[in-house]
């Protein structure tokens, strides 16, 4: 189930037969992938069907005994169903995109609004320096923000941190290096700050909307899923959620730290590239 290449598992022990012909309760565990919540629902339906065919026959055959089966359903990692258990980690991923993106997005932009931008010509900095410079307020801001969230979540929403730290802020600097980058790179285009706003909410709402926040990636068009690859939101997403809710350790996110880091370098690549061409 962990690689899919199944959606569901019934296991029946090895004593059901014997416990219910004596008259005791017997047990069946039914395992369903509920990553795709339509899929699920289906499957969770044939169970049904199966299980009321099963206490029809039982009932025929035991001379109109009481139904000796039913369903007794437990989520993994949200047992209560509680969704801000969903939603409160999804928020810490949205917010600190919106406020790293904003803050890089409008920095060298407003230096051309305001007429400083020349000023950096004449500076004994290199153009890689500068854009240094330019990224390290929106980090650190960005991570600020998201430590605060995550604390906001944990004592406040009561939302479980059953994984390690270590784990979550590797993920979360892999983060901010992909959201940070991709600020610069709009920043470096814009001439005016407005152009740099609009510019990051360009960015920002296919970001939000294709990273799996409120609709499942497996539910949406395979070419859309192809286009999620290249959202680091996507992957931060899965950490998040991975390391509050399943505990999920660090080998098993690896998948998900190498492409944001891919991503964050190549941003800051191609955004020291426009940087430098716009200062000549």
């Amino acid at each position: 189930m962990n690689t899919k290449r199944v959606l569901l598992v019934l296991h029946i022990g090895p004593t059901f037969s014997q416990d219910l012909l004596s008259g005791r309760s017997a047990s069946v565990q039914v395992i369903v992938d509920g990553r795709n919540s339509n899929t699920a629902a289906i499957l969770f339906n044939y169970v049904n069907t199966i299980v009321a065919a099963f206490n029809t026959d039982w009932q025929q055959r035991a001379g109109g005994a009481t139904a000796q089966a039913h369903l007794e359903t437990r989520a993994w990692f949200n047992p209560n169903l509680t969704s801000r258990w969903f939603i409160v980690p999804g928020i810490v991923g949205v917010l600190t995109l919106v406020v790293t993106t904003l803050v890089t997005a409008l920095s060298v932009a407003r230096e051309r609004e305001q007429g400083t931008f020349d000023q950096l010509l004449v500076t004994p900095f290199r153009p890689g320096e500068i854009l240094i410079g330019k990224a390290l307020p929106g980090s650190i801001i960005g991570l600020f923000e998201a430590t605060l969230i995550i604390i906001i979540a944990v004592l406040w929403f009561q939302v479980p941190l059953r994984g390690s730290l270590v784990t979550l802020y590797v993920g979360l600097l892999c983060f901010v290096l992909s959201t940070v980058g991709m600020g610069l790179m709009i920043s470096s285009l814009a001439v005016t700050q407005q152009q740099g706003l609009l510019g990051a909410f360009l960015f920002m709402v296919p970001c939000i909307i294709l990273s799996g926040f409120a609709t499942p990636i497996a539910n949406m068009p395979h070419w859309v899923q192809q286009i999620t690859y290249i959202d680091p939101l996507r992957y931060f997403l899965i950490i998040l959620r991975g390391v509050f809710l399943e505990g999920t350790p660090f080998h098993l996110l690896l998948d998900q730290f190498w492409p944001m880091a891919v991503i964050g370098m190549v941003n800051l690549f191609l955004a020291g590239y426009l940087f430098r061409h716009r200062l000549y």
